[in-house]
């Protein structure tokens, strides 16, 4: 039994139908042409939020629709080993069993990441598939796999042979939770109001002193230099004496040095080489010592005297009393500033000198930059170009080892006997220089990203020249978000450049994110976080990916809420009941023949269709997803539904009795194959149960193509004007409060004999979608009417018999006063200074422009009453 109502149920019965059938798998034939496109892949740690169902319904929508038209397609799908987040997951859980890592050792605590991946990794996989998406699953990659991690090795290999990875002291974001270094692309800033403290350092010759400031008081163990600028004519006189470090009682020089800004505190700065990257820098250049005062836990060493053991921040606190109470602090002050914070565990970051790994981008970038301004990869929309030069040209090496035991472990081996490296794909017996088989491998595992570095490539098979490789690469298209450009993006871009000698994709679609209604980004801690597995549960996937869709306009956040996928249900409903309506009409009956004639309906319908499949072929070209939706949206509910069905309704029993039924069929069914790719359940559900579909599938069905000898202009040009005037009829019934099932007798004024021709000849479409029994045209009208003016003319609804004037007036001044309540209501809360410096700037303009509507409506209404009180006098 047909359902009456739309329900999502089906839609875990056709996924499987297409994974059971093969519909994901790129065919073997030759002839046609390829479109490749990999996953970026999710975190195997991650649970599917709402910028994953986005990014994963974009590359969904572009799949299956170069799959019905007729290319090769392959979409590889994996996941990412994500080395910080996976170890610490697998930490807290032995945590909770009262295990440490250290008390498994190295090789035990890995078995027991593998054995949490094996039984949880694959969670998104299954959740990923609930939204639809056809990827390749007989292809899932995981960037720990074998191959791939061959691929890692013989990249570090080549890259250190060829002298772009070296290793080096150097000052690092360290996490002292995570106990990992971090890239700085790794490090996310936060606002926070913390003191600045005024220090005074004296002079060593006891002639007074100067004065430093400094954020950080807890890292003057460390200080080996005071620095003033050169330029500053404050100071010139005192560089090159030395001062005392206080508690420490330690003579530092006064150095001069262009990196000190003149304007900040007293511009006076404290140098600390080993807790500071820019006094890092000084340090270098001033042959400076580096002295550690906090460890890798983020305590104090034993350069901080008493202080040793202290956390760093709770030695801030009692350093801060002990410089108070001996004098050397003159002053505090707020001070607003960006404090760096580890991605994953949000611990502040810091600053630490140690021995780390590093690929030297520079050279590796220069290609990668040129590669884009030539045009060989393009970035959707253009002004991520920007983004990603700045980046390029200003690039610093990259740290690529972590101080983790989960990941690519550096395929790199010490000799104990000479103390050289051994670096190799393979691990090696003995030394290549002295033949000692005394070797040990490097404790570190490479960056996450290193290996996502290389995704377009090695899922495909590299370092192997497989066929994939051959066939998909580079790959047609990479969607990403704009937050990854650095991260992900470009490193593909000097690695697939590098190492394959062409870019790893041809486009690069960016969108934007997935903000909550009043566009606040979403967070737990604010609770306006979407779900994107409990919407698909109350509403369907294809009402989560087709409202994705519709407001993902280039450039542009997009704002979502649960109301707005509600909407879109209603859409799918809306064709639910278009099938039910063609089905009841149809059944039983066959339609081989194509109709000899069709009637003015058909043949304006199907030249509406074959606009809208013109404007959706462009909206894709240009990957405009919003407009192609719209475009699919527009025509199904309003030009299908709302008019062409109820003008079907006319020629259900007369002459075009089977054109009419074969046209719905035919413009059905073409259309269910236009709006597939958006929404794949539904679409295969409906299509499956017409009478004239062709094929196992619609998603192998033929996408539809334009053709331009279907386009009418005469048929659209009279039907614009019959439409017109359906809806300015609607309009006065509506206002007029006239029931739908009362008929009513309309007069229309025209001077145009073209337009009272067109009116004659298609009344009997205006009769039926407008309720009316009795059309009059006619240049004298004699009794009291309501008028409604378009652009072809006039029209009139007589007042006696439609409407109680008494009555409606009534209405209209209790409506009124409800808007005058609403106006009220919106002055006072946008004239309330409380509530215009607290509340977020979206919800101040969503308020502003619901004033401005309820103000029109208000005019509108206050207009009636007049119109209405002066046909009364």
């Amino acid at each position: 039994m047909e359902e009456t109502k739309y329900s999502p149920a089906f839609e875990t019965k056709w996924y499987k139908f297409w994974e059971e059938n093969g519909y994901f798998k790129p065919t073997e034939k030759e002839d046609k042409e390829n479109f490749s496109i990999v996953i970026p892949p999710p975190n195997v740690t991650g649970a599917l939020h709402i910028g994953h169902a986005l990014n994963g319904t974009l590359q969904d929508i572009m799949v299956r629709y170069k799959r019905m038209k007729g290319y090769n397609v392959l979409w590889v799908p994996g996941t990412d080993h994500a080395g910080i987040a996976t170890q610490n997951m697998v930490e807290k859980d032995l945590a909770s069993k009262g295990i440490k890592k250290e008390d498994l050792g190295r090789e035990k605590f890995v078995e027991k990441v593998w054995e949490w991946k094996e039984k949880y990794g694959n969670r998104i996989v299954e959740q990923i598939k609930r939204l639809g998406l056809s990827c390749d699953w007989s292809r899932l990659r995981f960037t720990m796999d074998e191959q791939l991690s061959k691929a890692v090795r013989k990249v570090f290999v080549q890259l250190y042979k060829e002298g772009l990875i070296y290793k080096d002291k150097y000052i690092i974001n360290w996490c002292p939770r995570c106990h990992t270094a971090l890239s700085d692309l790794e490090v996310e800033y936060r606002e926070e109001t913390g003191k600045l403290y005024y220090i005074e350092y004296p002079f060593e010759d006891g002639s007074g002193g100067v004065i430093v400031a400094t954020t950080r008081p807890e890292t003057m163990f460390g200080d080996t230099a005071v620095a003033v600028n050169p330029n500053d004519e404050r100071y010139k006189n005192i560089i090159g004496k030395n001062v005392i470090l206080p508690i420490k009682n330690k003579a530092i020089p006064v150095i001069a040095d262009e990196y000190v800004d003149m304007e900040f505190g007293t511009g006076v700065v404290k140098i600390t080489p080993a807790h500071d990257p820019n006094d890092f820098e000084v340090g270098r250049r001033h042959n400076l010592p580096i002295v550690v005062a906090i460890d890798d836990y983020g305590k104090m060493t034993e350069e901080a005297l008493h202080y040793k053991g202290l956390d760093r921040f709770e030695c801030r606190s009692k350093l801060v009393a002990e410089l108070e109470s001996k004098g050397f602090i003159k002053n505090a002050a707020e001070h607003k500033h960006a404090v760096g914070t580890c991605y994953r565990c949000h611990t502040t970051i810091e600053p630490y000198v140690s021995e780390q790994w590093f690929v030297r981008t520079k050279p590796l970038a220069e290609p990668a930059i040129k590669a884009v301004e030539e045009g060989k990869t393009r970035f959707i929309p253009k002004n991520w170009e920007k983004t990603y030069f700045e980046w390029m040209y200003n690039i610093k090496d990259w740290c690529i080892s972590r101080q983790l035991w989960w990941g690519h472990r550096i395929p790199v081996y010490k000799c104990e006997e000479c103390g050289k490296y051994t670096v190799s794909e393979e691990e090696p017996k003995v030394c290549e220089h002295c033949g000692s088989s005394n070797l040990v491998q490097e404790e570190d595992v490479l960056d996450t990203w290193f290996s996502s570095a290389l995704w377009p490539m090695s899922t495909l098979g590299w370092p192997e020249e497989t066929e994939d490789l051959k066939r998909f690469y580079p790959t047609s298209l990479l969607v990403t978000g704009f937050d990854i450009i650095f991260f992900w993006v470009a490193r593909m871009m000097m690695m697939g450049l590098h190492f394959k000698k062409d870019v790893p994709f041809r486009d690069v679609y960016i969108h934007a994110l997935v903000r909550d209604q009043y566009g606040q980004k979403m967070s737990k801690t604010k609770g306006n976080v979407i779900d994107p597995l409990e919407v698909v549960e109350k509403y369907g996937a294809d009402s989560l990916r087709f409202t994705l869709a519709i407001l993902a306009a280039q450039g542009r956040d997009i704002k979502l809420s649960e109301d707005k996928i509600e909407g879109y249900k209603r859409f799918m409903n809306k064709i639910w009941n278009a099938f039910r309506y063609i089905k009841l009409n149809t059944e039983g009956q066959e339609f081989k023949e194509k109709p000899k004639k069709l009637s003015p309906a058909s043949i304006w319908i199907k030249s509406r269709l074959a606009k809208t499949i013109k404007k959706v072929e462009g909206s894709f070209k240009e990957y405009k997803f919003n407009e192609a939706a719209s475009a699919i949206y527009q025509f199904l509910w309003h030009e299908f539904c709302d008019y062409y069905i109820e003008m079907s309704k006319v020629h259900l029993n007369d002459e075009f009795s089977y054109s009419i039924k074969y046209t719905l069929l035919e413009v059905f069914e073409t259309t269910l194959r236009l709006l597939h790719p958006f929404t794949p359940f539904i679409t295969e559900e409906l299509w499956q149960k017409l009478p004239n579909k062709t094929g196992e599938s619609i998603m192998i069905a033929p996408y539809p193509e334009f053709k331009e000898s279907l386009i009418s202009e005469e048929i659209e040009s009279s039907m614009d004007i019959v439409l017109d005037t359906i809806r300015s009829i609607r309009n006065l019934r509506s206002e007029n409060n006239i029931p739908p099932a009362k008929k009513i007798k309309v007069y229309i004024k025209t001077a145009n004999e073209q337009v009272q021709s067109i009116i004659v000849n298609f009344k009997n479409y205006i009769y039926a979608l407008a309720g009316v029994e009795n059309l009059v045209i006619t240049d004298k009208i004699e009794e009291e009417c309501i008028v409604q003016s378009t652009i072809y003319g006039d029209i009139y609804l007589p007042v006696e018999g439609n409407i109680d004037i008494e009555k409606e007036i009534a209405r209209l001044e209790k409506l009124l006063k409800k808007q005058e309540k609403s106006l009220s209501f919106l002055n006072n809360k946008l004239t309330n200074q409380a509530f215009l410096e607290k509340a977020p700037k979206e919800l101040i303009e969503e308020k502003k422009a619901e004033l401005e509507e309820i103000t029109t409506v208000y005019k509108k209404t206050k207009a009636r009453i007049e119109q209405l009180k002066g046909i009364k006098r």
